[in-house]
């Protein structure tokens, strides 16, 4: 292999142009989701989210204007969140055909039918205690009896028009029972998005603003996976496959990179990466007092979780990051 002098690295890096041309790693709008935060009922509502500037929650036709914002920049898709009018202990209104994800996904469909509807299946933002799943009498999740409701709440999605149904709850056996009662009732075609490798990260703090979704006691690590481990995440990951997942999430994306690197290198199969609240957060507080380039550090993120293996990113800053890329961003050239 040639050494210095006769090799020169610095060479393809003198020019933009020259940079650009041997890039080997490439953001495309297309690979971007946006997640949003809806409300059922009142029209022209948005209350924007403290913790995290730039979001809000708002009503349906409100979420249809960022909806457009999106969709003209070139974005992918959107990810649903619903936040109910009420919460009772099985989280029953995550199911109601006029909930705010349902009324959502029909709306986008209207509306955007080229925008990819992916409704998040979950029931914290449903309960009145907080929890991905219904309690027993003891105050346990019960993971069974919570499947049959996360079944539900997923062909109720698919009945709606979700392009994707996207399971977030972490409950062992959930993609089985989801696939299994999307194909009974006739959503054979409907994709599964598993978020096979769910963190219980501190970052989720200001989603958790957004979502409502904070638990009333206790906290999730009880099932969500422990930051420490890796080669468990291989096996949550093999068992949604196992189970019919069509494609797997890993989240949060940032502080997990090894962990996107290692599914998508060792499965094959569509690796979606969610840069959650706190990532973003910490970008846009650090930005707002002069410490970083806003644009450079969210591109450089952005590319960072793409060029670990992810094929599509979930992130708050979907819309900004494609208006840039639209725009002929060039990697900070």
């Amino acid at each position: 292999m040639p050494t210095f002098p006769t090799l020169r690295p610095r060479r393809l890096r003198r020019s933009a142009p020259l940079r650009r041309l041997v890039r080997e790693t490439h953001l495309d709008p297309g690979q971007l989701v946006l997640p949003v935060f809806v409300r059922s009922g009142d029209a022209e509502s948005r209350q924007p989210v403290a913790s995290m500037p730039g979001v809000a929650q708002t009503s349906v036709d409100e979420m249809l204007r960022d909806a457009a914002a999106a969709v003209e920049a070139g974005v992918g898709g959107i990810l649903l969140f619903g936040i109910p009018t009420a919460k009772d202990a099985v989280g029953s209104e995550a199911w109601d055909e006029v909930g705010a994800v349902q009324q959502s996904a029909r709306a986008l469909k209207r509306e955007f039918p080229e925008l990819v509807v992916i409704t998040d299946v979950c029931m914290c933002e449903y309960t009145d205690h907080g929890h991905c799943g219904v309690l027993t009498p003891s105050g346990a999740v019960d993971n069974d009896g919570t499947l049959a409701l996360l079944a539900r709440v997923a062909v109720s999605h698919a009945a709606a028009g979700a392009d994707i149904v996207a399971p977030s709850d972490m409950m062992d056996g959930r993609v089985r029972a989801v696939r299994e009662a999307l194909d009974g009732a006739g959503y054979t075609d409907t994709p599964i998005l598993s978020y096979a490798a769910k963190y219980a990260s501190a970052y989720y703090g200001p989603f958790r603003d957004a979502a409502e979704s904070t638990p009333r006691s206790g906290d999730r690590r009880g099932y969500q996976m422990d930051p420490a481990n890796g080669d468990e995440a291989l096996r949550e990951v093999t068992l949604d496959i196992e189970e019919g997942a069509d494609a797997v999430m890993v989240k949060p994306a940032g502080p997990y990179l090894d962990i996107v690197h290692r599914v998508k290198a060792t499965t094959g199969y569509p690796v979606a990466a969610y840069q959650v609240s706190g990532e973003y957060a910490m970008i846009c507080a650090a930005a707002e007092r002069g410490w970083l380039d806003r644009d450079r550090v969210m591109m450089e993120s952005l590319t960072g979780i793409r060029r670990a293996g992810a094929d599509v990113i979930v992130t708050y800053f979907a819309t900004a990051a494609a208006r840039l890329l639209d725009g002929g961003w060039g990697g900070g050239d």
